[in-house]
């Protein structure tokens, strides 16, 4: 039985905000991700896989979810979703998040392998794909404010599409995968 094991590191442009994700596959079953995030406002927060491994801006450029089979945005429990969606997590009071999440849409090898992609926690909610609006369905809507001020992750707007919205990322935190080990 092949375990393949890999570690993300979180850091974000607020300095207290950090976590590690701790992700374990045996053979080619579902991928486990071990959750751990401290200094997060307490509530929901979107959590995703992006396209790309890239934080040096931090998640201005690691692209829109990661989507290789070209689908909808939608929750990890959808049928017809982005592999990179993976919900919300939560944290508590104290602002910490402890959860591990089962998805088959994230392996650790092969050719839809997410070794070298980003992993994003975002500062508001994901609607899961069911915002009731168009592009609710190609991206996540972070926030609905008051006034229909819609937030859309600036990898994805179409700015002729949606002239009133207000483009505004509210990206809380990035990290990269940086190593895999086999075991």
């Amino acid at each position: 039985m092949a375990v393949k094991k890999a570690v993300v590191v979180l850091k974000g442009t607020n300095p207290d905000v950090t976590g590690t994700v701790i992700l374990t596959q045996e053979n080619d079953g579902p991928t486990n991700a071990h959750v751990k995030i401290s200094g997060l406002a307490p509530g929901k927060h979107g959590f995703h896989v992006h396209e790309f491994g890239d934080t040096t801006n931090g998640c201005m450029s690691t692209g829109p979810h990661y989507n290789p089979e070209k689908k909808t945005h939608g929750a990890p429990e959808d049928e017809v979703r982005h592999a990179g969606d993976l919900g919300n997590v939560i944290a508590g009071d104290d602002g910490k998040v402890e959860v591990t999440i089962t998805d088959k849409q994230i392996p650790l090898s092969g050719p839809q392998s997410i070794i070298g992609r980003a992993f994003v926690v975002h500062e508001g909610v994901d609607d899961l794909g069911k915002g009731g609006h168009e592009l609710s369905l190609s991206t996540d809507v972070l926030d609905i404010k008051l006034m229909d001020i819609l937030k859309w992750t600036v990898a994805r707007i179409d700015a002729d599409r949606c002239k009133e919205c207000r483009i505004d990322y509210q990206c809380r935190l990035a990290g990269s995968l940086v190593r895999v080990v086999l075991e």
